[in-house]
């Protein structure tokens, strides 16, 4: 880890101390180029950080609160993974907020959307039932797959995420499937019925191609280039920008969901990894051979707070240089918004 805020964190604030900063003695008129120095400086940061795989880099960060973004392929689609799992929890507390349920809501579990791990193997038998506050612990805090469909089922299935997504503007953000049928795409896995690790263990059995691509992690290429589930970083950062100035949601319902994802058990080594200890940071994550993404919201020094996506796809290099990328970025976003003004 030292190595890595070495290389990168401490760089880029070495950079900008000798770059224009507000600190210096100039003119009113050359304010504006001088923040253009300071953006240009953090995208050649996150430009290098890409050069880290082989795969695409998508970038977005935004002060909450400031209408300037920072972004790399920022309009690009990229899969969204677990990361969805953000837009799934604001449409079911859209739902807390018109009354049509509450947190302590008891949703039965019907073990024929169970995915894998998580419930699915805690709790093998029918008869469950589980209050909507639970539910969404796991599915933010350990991304629980069975408690996500729980959940999307709940919510009226994926095309009902969608609409509440476009309900309050977002665009470039879509969830066409839940999460077992996300994940047999993912796996190039024609859509099937049945016990979810069943039918995988079946695919796995009869597919070498799909045997190497999960013992060597590698990327389902046409997976990361249909455009279902997918998100521009740009869109998912509106979201979470949203969210935060409970333009999304009601007030109570906002530090519901922020409250719970400060407590993602996830990802230790990508957002958080190099922010200095004790920084407040509410994030999901999201994994998938060759992709892996992190966004959130992470609270600054002065109290301030910034918006973060990064987003790889189409990876070989592994999951340490993914986290990496995740890193050093959330790092040097974090530096530059401790001089930046905007």
């Amino acid at each position: 880890m030292l190595l890595l805020r070495t290389g990168s964190a401490l760089l880029l604030s070495v950079v900008l101390a000798a770059s224009p900063l507000p600190t210096l003695a100039v003119g009113p008129t050359n304010a504006p180029q001088r923040q253009r120095t300071a953006e240009d400086t953090l995208r050649a940061e996150f430009a290098r950080f890409a050069e880290m795989t082989d795969g695409t880099v998508g970038i977005a960060v935004r002060r909450i609160g400031s209408d300037r973004t920072v972004m790399l392929n920022g309009n690009t689609l990229f899969p969204m993974a677990s990361t969805y799992k953000v837009a799934v929890a604001g449409t079911i507390l859209a739902q807390v907020d018109k009354g049509e349920i509450t947190l302590d809501t008891m949703l039965p579990v019907d073990h024929r959307i169970l995915v894998s791990d998580g419930i699915a193997s805690m709790m093998p038998h029918p008869g469950l039932s589980m209050s909507v506050y639970n539910l969404l612990e796991l599915m933010l805090t350990r991304s629980d797959n069975s408690a996500t469909d729980v959940l999307v089922q709940q919510a009226g299935g994926p095309a009902a995420i969608t609409g509440w997504l476009r309900s309050i503007g977002i665009r470039d953000q879509r969830v066409d499937d839940n999460t077992a049928q996300l994940l047999y795409r993912a796996m190039g896995m024609a859509p099937v019925e049945g016990d979810f690790a069943r039918n995988v263990d079946a695919a796995l059995e009869g597919s070498p191609d799909l045997r190497e691509r999960e013992a060597r992690d590698l990327p389902n290429m046409a997976f990361a280039a249909d455009p279902r589930d997918t998100s521009t970083p740009e869109a998912m950062l509106d979201l979470l920008t949203r969210i935060a100035q409970g333009k999304a949601l009601k007030a109570d319902t906002t530090r519901t969901l922020l409250d719970v994802m400060a407590r993602c058990k996830t990802g230790e080594n990508r957002l958080k990894a190099l922010l200095p200890p004790g920084t407040p940071i509410a994030h999901k994550t999201g994994t998938l051979n060759g992709l892996a993404n992190d966004v959130g919201i992470v609270t600054l020094p002065d109290g301030s707070a910034m918006a973060i996506v990064v987003f790889v796809m189409k990876d070989s290099k592994g999951k340490e240089a993914r986290d990496r990328i995740m890193a050093e970025t959330a790092r040097a976003a974090h530096d530059y918004y401790l001089f930046a003004r905007n």
